[in-house]
């Protein structure tokens, strides 16, 4: 049993709809007469892709891939666990991920996407972290922004603990600097 306890609720249910429904609306403007292929980045985003992709106003598909770099909040090597299925090559492709921190797996999941030789490919996730980036990552569309703390609920998570949380909080006694 994890014996973790969230501090402070960052972002409540209810802005987190709210937001996400902005979002959706920027991207049917952006991708209007488009059809986007959505990427969620597994498991962290499988809650937010849920709910962009049901107020997205535009033809879309879904997919995933599935990368790991954490254990608890130690970082180690990136390693892909599942690639996508669709053809994306000639597609417009929107990465849905749940957090971009250092920019570091961002950057390694931008090269295998655009690998695939997609026609564009734009990055949108709820949380950014601008200030702890190592890497420079363009991040097309933001949920929110927050500063160096370690947060879970809404698909984020400590070391799989979390991410059923239906707001986003803060997590008491968490070095997010590891």
């Amino acid at each position: 049993m994890v014996d973790l306890k969230v501090s402070k609720i960052l972002f409540t249910e209810d802005e987190i709809r709210k937001r996400v429904k902005e979002l959706a609306s920027r991207i049917s403007e952006d991708y209007a007469d488009k059809e986007v292929v959505l990427i969620g980045v597994l498991k962290g985003a499988v809650y937010f892709l849920s709910d962009l992709s049901k107020n997205l106003s535009i033809p879309h598909m879904i997919d995933f891939i599935s990368v790991s770099s954490y254990k608890g909040s130690q970082r180690g090597t990136l390693r892909l666990l599942m690639d996508t299925r669709i053809d994306i090559k000639g597609k417009d492709v929107i990465i849905v991920e749940d957090i971009v921190d250092t920019g570091l797996t961002l950057k390694e999941i931008l090269k295998i996407v655009q690998a695939k030789e997609p026609k564009s490919v734009k990055v949108c996730v709820v949380v950014s972290k601008p200030n702890r980036r190592k890497v420079d990552v363009r991040v097309d569309y933001v949920g929110f922004t927050i500063p160096d703390v370690w947060v879970v609920g809404y698909g984020l998570d400590y070391d799989e603990w979390g991410r059923h949380f239906p707001f986003i909080g803060v997590l008491e006694n968490v070095d997010s600097k590891t």
